[in-house]
């Protein structure tokens, strides 16, 4: 990884996602140099250990300064707080979109997710042992029913981390909300 500090961000997008789409097509055409690892492919098949391992070795061995930003969304979320369990708090930026922060069913889908070591986030938060990143925050759909918003500000409440619950978002929180967002947070030094 070649890394030019201000104008590359490591990215993780959601569940077999990509670099290049999506959301890291609105970061490059910012003129952003996006990096990170994409949710599929080899990445995806390592075991799940393997995978929080390789993102701690990508953040201290190439984004461990304070200009470092790190964006991540739903899944991809999920991977990076599992990998800040295992390092000191990250000293660069983080933006946080749609975290999945553990398991969740929804009814009227009848769909259930549960990730790997699902109480893992919500064990260490209760117990004061989660090294919140200092300068964190996250957006949530009010309409999620993947993050579910009121798990997600119970752990932003425990960890001290800044949640905005969207309104009448769901889990993709679509163009109109996240263009904005990331002008500002891209831009904005003084945070």
């Amino acid at each position: 990884m070649s890394i030019s500090k201000n104008r590359t961000i490591y990215y993780l997008p959601g569940h077999g996602g990509q670099l290049s789409t999506g959301l890291g097509q609105g970061l490059m055409d910012r003129g952003f140099d996006v990096t990170g690892r994409e949710t599929r492919g080899d990445f995806r098949t390592l075991p799940f250990d393997e995978q929080v391992q390789t993102i701690v070795d990508d953040l201290q061995n190439h984004f461990w300064h304070e200009q470092a930003r790190v964006i991540c969304n739903s899944f991809g979320s999920y991977l990076f707080l599992q990998a800040q369990t295992q390092m000191p708090s990250f000293v660069g930026r983080v933006l946080l979109l749609s975290p999945i922060v553990g398991e969740f069913t929804n009814e009227q889908a009848r769909t259930s997710f549960s990730p790997p070591r699902p109480e893992r986030l919500k064990t260490r938060a209760e117990a004061g042992q989660f090294n919140a990143p200092a300068r964190c925050e996250i957006h949530v759909g009010e309409e999620d029913w993947q993050s579910i918003p009121a798990n997600v500000q119970a752990f932003g409440r425990l960890t001290g981390i800044p949640v905005t619950v969207v309104p009448n978002g769901g889990h993709d929180l679509g163009k109109a909300y996240v263009a904005p967002l990331l002008d500002r947070w891209l831009y904005d030094h003084a945070a």
